[in-house]
Protein backbone atom coordinates (compact mmCIF):
# COMPACT_ATOMS: atom_id res chain seq x y z
CA UNK A 1 0.00 0.00 0.00
CA UNK A 2 1.45 3.33 -1.12
CA UNK A 3 1.56 5.57 2.16
CA UNK A 4 2.40 9.22 2.74
CA UNK A 5 4.03 10.12 6.28
CA UNK A 6 3.51 13.52 7.81
CA UNK A 7 3.97 14.82 11.51
CA UNK A 8 0.59 15.46 12.03
CA UNK A 9 -2.69 13.39 14.19
CA UNK A 10 -5.63 14.13 16.28
CA UNK A 11 -4.43 15.15 19.46
CA UNK A 12 -4.74 18.85 20.92
CA UNK A 13 -1.29 20.12 21.25
CA UNK A 14 -1.19 23.26 23.93
CA UNK A 15 -3.54 23.66 25.94
CA UNK A 16 -3.72 27.10 27.85
CA UNK A 17 -5.70 28.95 29.93
CA UNK A 18 -7.84 31.59 28.54
CA UNK A 19 -7.68 35.37 29.50
CA UNK A 20 -11.53 35.69 29.40
CA UNK A 21 -14.20 34.34 30.10
CA UNK A 22 -15.25 32.76 27.08
CA UNK A 23 -12.96 30.24 25.35
CA UNK A 24 -14.07 30.53 21.29
CA UNK A 25 -14.35 27.54 19.33
CA UNK A 26 -11.63 27.47 16.79
CA UNK A 27 -12.91 25.08 13.26
CA UNK A 28 -10.89 24.30 10.01
CA UNK A 29 -11.00 21.35 7.36
CA UNK A 30 -8.76 20.00 4.86
CA UNK A 31 -8.98 17.68 1.92
CA UNK A 32 -5.49 17.83 1.43
CA UNK A 33 -3.12 15.47 3.84
CA UNK A 34 -0.72 18.46 3.49
CA UNK A 35 -3.23 20.81 4.21
CA UNK A 36 -4.19 18.24 7.34
CA UNK A 37 -0.65 18.59 8.60
CA UNK A 38 -0.74 22.90 8.31
CA UNK A 39 -3.90 23.10 9.67
CA UNK A 40 -3.76 21.16 12.92
CA UNK A 41 0.31 22.06 13.50
CA UNK A 42 -0.57 24.11 16.32
CA UNK A 43 -2.93 22.08 18.07
CA UNK A 44 -1.19 18.72 17.70
CA UNK A 45 1.31 17.26 19.43
CA UNK A 46 3.78 15.85 16.23
CA UNK A 47 3.20 12.50 14.95
CA UNK A 48 3.64 10.33 11.90
CA UNK A 49 0.93 10.14 9.95
CA UNK A 50 0.47 7.38 7.17
CA UNK A 51 -2.80 7.07 4.69
CA UNK A 52 -3.08 5.60 1.46
CA UNK A 53 -1.76 7.78 -1.37
CA UNK A 54 -4.39 7.75 -3.76
CA UNK A 55 -7.20 7.60 -1.54
CA UNK A 56 -9.66 10.35 -1.24
CA UNK A 57 -8.80 12.20 2.05
CA UNK A 58 -10.60 14.47 4.39
CA UNK A 59 -10.26 15.91 7.89
CA UNK A 60 -11.87 18.72 10.26
CA UNK A 61 -11.07 19.64 13.71
CA UNK A 62 -13.64 21.96 15.88
CA UNK A 63 -11.65 22.73 19.43
CA UNK A 64 -11.69 24.98 22.80
CA UNK A 65 -10.69 25.00 26.09
CA UNK A 66 -12.63 24.28 29.44
CA UNK A 67 -10.23 26.00 32.10
CA UNK A 68 -7.04 24.17 31.17
CA UNK A 69 -8.58 20.81 29.43
CA UNK A 70 -8.32 20.82 26.05
CA UNK A 71 -11.58 19.58 24.20
CA UNK A 72 -11.54 18.92 20.64
CA UNK A 73 -14.02 16.95 18.17
CA UNK A 74 -11.67 15.13 15.31
CA UNK A 75 -13.36 13.51 12.12
CA UNK A 76 -11.26 12.18 9.27
CA UNK A 77 -10.58 8.96 6.78
CA UNK A 78 -8.89 5.97 7.39
CA UNK A 79 -5.22 6.48 8.77
CA UNK A 80 -2.39 5.62 10.98
CA UNK A 81 -0.98 7.89 13.36
CA UNK A 82 2.35 7.20 15.17
CA UNK A 83 4.07 9.04 17.80
CA UNK A 84 7.91 7.56 17.70
CA UNK A 85 9.96 7.04 20.57
CA UNK A 86 11.97 10.30 18.76
CA UNK A 87 9.10 12.56 18.53
CA UNK A 88 8.40 12.52 22.17
CA UNK A 89 11.50 12.29 23.37
CA UNK A 90 12.03 15.93 21.58
CA UNK A 91 9.01 17.40 22.53
CA UNK A 92 9.06 19.01 26.04
CA UNK A 93 5.99 18.98 26.82
CA UNK A 94 4.09 16.18 28.32
CA UNK A 95 0.44 15.77 28.01
CA UNK A 96 -2.27 13.34 29.43
CA UNK A 97 -5.45 13.14 27.25
CA UNK A 98 -8.21 10.86 26.81
CA UNK A 99 -9.40 9.71 23.01
CA UNK A 100 -12.87 8.93 23.12
CA UNK A 101 -14.57 7.17 19.54
CA UNK A 102 -17.90 8.49 18.91
CA UNK A 103 -18.01 6.83 15.21
CA UNK A 104 -15.76 4.01 13.66
CA UNK A 105 -13.11 1.74 14.70
CA UNK A 106 -9.83 2.34 16.04
CA UNK A 107 -6.50 0.48 17.84
CA UNK A 108 -4.75 2.29 20.42
CA UNK A 109 -1.25 1.29 21.17
CA UNK A 110 1.05 2.63 24.02
CA UNK A 111 3.31 0.90 26.89
CA UNK A 112 2.60 -2.87 25.06
CA UNK A 113 -0.85 -2.91 25.05
CA UNK A 114 -3.35 -1.76 22.82
CA UNK A 115 -7.10 -1.10 22.82
CA UNK A 116 -9.72 -2.33 20.41
CA UNK A 117 -12.24 0.83 20.49
CA UNK A 118 -15.86 0.97 19.48
CA UNK A 119 -18.36 4.01 19.12
CA UNK A 120 -18.74 5.02 22.73
CA UNK A 121 -15.46 3.82 24.45
CA UNK A 122 -12.36 5.29 25.72
CA UNK A 123 -8.85 4.99 26.20
CA UNK A 124 -5.90 7.28 27.89
CA UNK A 125 -2.69 7.54 26.54
CA UNK A 126 0.32 9.32 27.50
CA UNK A 127 2.23 11.95 24.76
CA UNK A 128 5.75 11.45 27.01
CA UNK A 129 6.14 8.03 25.66
CA UNK A 130 5.34 6.50 22.38
CA UNK A 131 2.23 5.50 21.45
CA UNK A 132 0.04 4.68 18.21
CA UNK A 133 -3.84 5.17 16.68
CA UNK A 134 -4.81 2.90 13.69
CA UNK A 135 -7.87 4.20 12.45
CA UNK A 136 -9.89 1.82 10.79
CA UNK A 137 -12.46 3.91 7.50
CA UNK A 138 -14.02 6.84 8.26
CA UNK A 139 -14.14 7.90 12.18
CA UNK A 140 -14.41 10.75 14.40
CA UNK A 141 -12.64 11.10 17.98
CA UNK A 142 -13.59 13.38 20.58
CA UNK A 143 -10.17 14.31 22.72
CA UNK A 144 -9.06 15.63 26.05
CA UNK A 145 -5.59 16.75 26.87
CA UNK A 146 -4.39 18.00 30.08
CA UNK A 147 -1.00 19.37 30.88
CA UNK A 148 0.22 16.24 32.81
CA UNK A 149 1.30 18.16 36.08
CA UNK A 150 -2.25 19.58 36.37
CA UNK A 151 -3.69 15.73 36.75
CA UNK A 152 -4.24 13.99 39.50
CA UNK A 153 -3.52 10.38 38.40
CA UNK A 154 -0.39 9.12 39.63
CA UNK A 155 2.15 8.24 37.07
CA UNK A 156 2.14 4.41 38.20
CA UNK A 157 -1.43 4.33 37.67
CA UNK A 158 -1.86 6.35 34.55
CA UNK A 159 0.93 4.08 33.09
CA UNK A 160 -1.05 1.22 33.83
CA UNK A 161 -4.20 2.29 32.35
CA UNK A 162 -3.16 3.73 28.86
CA UNK A 163 -3.91 1.30 25.76
CA UNK A 164 -7.53 0.15 28.09
CA UNK A 165 -10.64 -0.19 26.65
CA UNK A 166 -12.77 2.14 28.93
CA UNK A 167 -16.50 3.04 28.82
CA UNK A 168 -18.13 -0.73 29.44
CA UNK A 169 -19.30 -0.87 32.70
CA UNK A 170 -21.99 1.50 34.49
CA UNK A 171 -19.68 4.10 35.83
CA UNK A 172 -17.56 4.13 32.83
CA UNK A 173 -20.16 4.89 30.04
CA UNK A 174 -21.39 7.70 33.08
CA UNK A 175 -18.36 9.43 32.57
CA UNK A 176 -17.83 8.64 28.89
CA UNK A 177 -21.22 10.47 28.37
CA UNK A 178 -20.13 13.45 30.85
CA UNK A 179 -16.86 13.85 28.71
CA UNK A 180 -18.88 13.89 25.17
CA UNK A 181 -21.38 15.88 26.67
CA UNK A 182 -18.48 18.79 27.46
CA UNK A 183 -17.49 18.50 24.02
CA UNK A 184 -20.61 18.41 22.45
CA UNK A 185 -21.76 22.05 24.66
CA UNK A 186 -18.97 23.76 25.93
CA UNK A 187 -19.80 25.91 29.05
CA UNK A 188 -18.75 29.00 29.57
CA UNK A 189 -17.38 29.50 32.44
CA UNK A 190 -14.81 32.16 34.49
CA UNK A 191 -11.44 30.83 34.30
CA UNK A 192 -11.75 29.73 38.29
CA UNK A 193 -14.90 27.57 37.02
CA UNK A 194 -13.17 26.63 34.20
CA UNK A 195 -10.21 25.39 35.63
CA UNK A 196 -12.06 23.43 38.61
CA UNK A 197 -14.25 21.53 36.20
CA UNK A 198 -11.06 20.54 34.68
CA UNK A 199 -9.66 19.25 37.58
CA UNK A 200 -12.58 17.47 38.39
CA UNK A 201 -12.90 15.65 34.61
CA UNK A 202 -9.43 14.51 35.25
CA UNK A 203 -10.65 13.23 38.56
CA UNK A 204 -13.70 11.14 37.34
CA UNK A 205 -11.17 9.61 34.23
CA UNK A 206 -8.80 8.59 36.87
CA UNK A 207 -11.73 6.76 39.08
CA UNK A 208 -12.44 5.19 35.77
CA UNK A 209 -9.02 3.94 35.49
CA UNK A 210 -8.51 3.16 38.72
CA UNK A 211 -11.22 0.72 39.16
CA UNK A 212 -10.67 -1.03 35.05
CA UNK A 213 -7.40 -2.13 37.44
CA UNK A 214 -8.67 -2.72 40.35
CA UNK A 215 -10.46 -5.30 38.18
CA UNK A 216 -8.43 -6.49 35.92
CA UNK A 217 -7.68 -9.75 36.37
CA UNK A 218 -3.40 -8.65 34.97
CA UNK A 219 -3.24 -5.73 36.29
CA UNK A 220 -0.87 -6.35 39.18
CA UNK A 221 1.48 -9.28 40.24
CA UNK A 222 -1.18 -11.23 41.78
CA UNK A 223 -3.37 -10.88 38.94
CA UNK A 224 -0.18 -11.64 36.68
CA UNK A 225 0.21 -14.83 38.70
CA UNK A 226 -3.27 -15.89 39.16
CA UNK A 227 -3.31 -15.64 34.78
CA UNK A 228 -0.40 -17.89 35.14
CA UNK A 229 -2.10 -20.58 37.06
CA UNK A 230 -5.29 -20.23 35.17
CA UNK A 231 -3.66 -20.88 31.80
CA UNK A 232 -1.70 -23.58 33.25
CA UNK A 233 -5.23 -25.43 33.85
CA UNK A 234 -6.13 -24.62 30.34
CA UNK A 235 -3.55 -26.19 28.80
CA UNK A 236 -3.40 -29.16 30.81
CA UNK A 237 -7.63 -29.45 29.90
CA UNK A 238 -6.68 -28.91 26.01
CA UNK A 239 -3.38 -30.81 25.22
CA UNK A 240 -5.66 -32.81 22.46
CA UNK A 241 -6.60 -29.39 20.70
CA UNK A 242 -3.88 -29.00 18.24
CA UNK A 243 -4.65 -25.48 17.60
CA UNK A 244 -3.83 -24.35 21.06
CA UNK A 245 -1.18 -21.48 20.95
CA UNK A 246 -1.16 -18.53 22.13
CA UNK A 247 -3.99 -16.60 20.05
CA UNK A 248 -6.86 -19.34 21.13
CA UNK A 249 -5.41 -18.89 24.79
CA UNK A 250 -5.48 -15.25 25.23
CA UNK A 251 -8.64 -14.68 23.37
CA UNK A 252 -10.00 -17.69 25.96
CA UNK A 253 -8.90 -15.50 28.83
CA UNK A 254 -10.23 -12.26 27.74
CA UNK A 255 -6.78 -10.66 27.52
CA UNK A 256 -4.36 -9.55 24.14
CA UNK A 257 -1.39 -11.76 23.22
CA UNK A 258 0.88 -8.94 24.21
CA UNK A 259 -0.11 -9.26 27.68
CA UNK A 260 0.03 -12.92 27.50
CA UNK A 261 3.21 -13.24 26.53
CA UNK A 262 4.68 -10.85 29.27
CA UNK A 263 2.81 -12.40 32.18
CA UNK A 264 5.07 -15.46 31.62
CA UNK A 265 7.97 -13.52 30.14
CA UNK A 266 8.55 -12.95 34.44
CA UNK A 267 8.69 -16.72 34.58
CA UNK A 268 11.37 -16.41 31.90
CA UNK A 269 9.46 -19.21 29.49
CA UNK A 270 6.75 -18.49 26.53
CA UNK A 271 3.76 -19.71 26.08
CA UNK A 272 4.62 -22.01 23.24
CA UNK A 273 7.49 -23.76 25.24
CA UNK A 274 5.03 -24.12 28.08
CA UNK A 275 2.11 -25.89 25.49
CA UNK A 276 5.38 -27.74 23.98
CA UNK A 277 6.46 -29.14 27.54
CA UNK A 278 3.02 -30.29 28.37
CA UNK A 279 2.31 -31.89 25.49
CA UNK A 280 5.51 -33.98 26.07
CA UNK A 281 5.24 -34.44 29.47
CA UNK A 282 1.47 -35.74 29.04
CA UNK A 283 2.98 -38.19 25.75
CA UNK A 284 5.46 -39.37 28.45
CA UNK A 285 2.70 -40.29 30.83
CA UNK A 286 0.79 -42.34 27.75
CA UNK A 287 3.69 -44.16 26.83
CA UNK A 288 4.18 -45.56 30.51
CA UNK A 289 0.67 -46.09 31.35
CA UNK A 290 -0.14 -49.76 31.33
CA UNK A 291 -3.45 -49.52 30.27
CA UNK A 292 -2.58 -47.76 26.91
CA UNK A 293 -0.93 -50.53 25.45
CA UNK A 294 -3.29 -51.21 22.61
CA UNK A 295 -2.93 -47.15 21.67
CA UNK A 296 0.59 -47.17 19.07
CA UNK A 297 3.36 -43.83 19.35
CA UNK A 298 1.31 -42.08 16.87
CA UNK A 299 -1.91 -42.27 18.56
CA UNK A 300 -0.27 -41.16 21.46
CA UNK A 301 1.22 -38.21 19.95
CA UNK A 302 -2.22 -37.25 18.46
CA UNK A 303 -3.80 -37.18 21.85
CA UNK A 304 -0.88 -34.82 22.84
CA UNK A 305 -1.94 -32.27 19.98
CA UNK A 306 1.17 -33.23 17.26
CA UNK A 307 -0.47 -33.17 14.00
CA UNK A 308 1.76 -36.50 13.21
CA UNK A 309 4.28 -38.79 14.61
CA UNK A 310 7.48 -37.02 13.01
CA UNK A 311 6.77 -34.32 15.18
CA UNK A 312 6.24 -36.00 18.15
CA UNK A 313 9.13 -37.79 17.78
CA UNK A 314 11.52 -34.59 16.64
CA UNK A 315 10.05 -32.57 19.64
CA UNK A 316 10.74 -36.13 22.13
CA UNK A 317 13.97 -36.65 21.33
CA UNK A 318 15.18 -32.89 21.90
CA UNK A 319 13.92 -32.53 25.19
CA UNK A 320 13.98 -36.21 26.53
CA UNK A 321 17.16 -37.20 25.19
CA UNK A 322 15.53 -40.74 23.07
CA UNK A 323 13.02 -41.49 20.38
CA UNK A 324 9.54 -41.91 22.02
CA UNK A 325 9.29 -46.23 20.65
CA UNK A 326 12.28 -46.34 23.23
CA UNK A 327 11.47 -44.75 26.21
CA UNK A 328 8.41 -46.52 25.90
CA UNK A 329 10.27 -49.84 25.90
CA UNK A 330 12.24 -49.11 28.83
CA UNK A 331 9.33 -47.76 30.68
CA UNK A 332 6.20 -49.48 29.91
CA UNK A 333 4.89 -52.75 30.94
Amino acid sequence: MATTTRPVGPFPRRPTLPRAPESPEVRGRSDRLDGWRDLLREHFVALDVRAEADAPFDGAVRSSLVGHLAVATVDSTQQECVRTPGLARHDPDDYLQVGLLARGQAVARQDGREALLGPGAYTIYETGRPFAWEFRGPWRMLVFTWPRDLVGIDHDTSRAATARALGGDRLGAVVGRTLADVVAAPPTLSPVAGARLATELGELVGTVAGEALHHDPVAGPRGVADLRARVEAYVAEHLEDPDLGPETIARAHFVSTRQLHRAFAEVSTTVGRLVRRRRLEHGQRELADPRLTDLSVTDIALRCGFGDLAAFSRAFKETFHEPPSTFRLRHGP
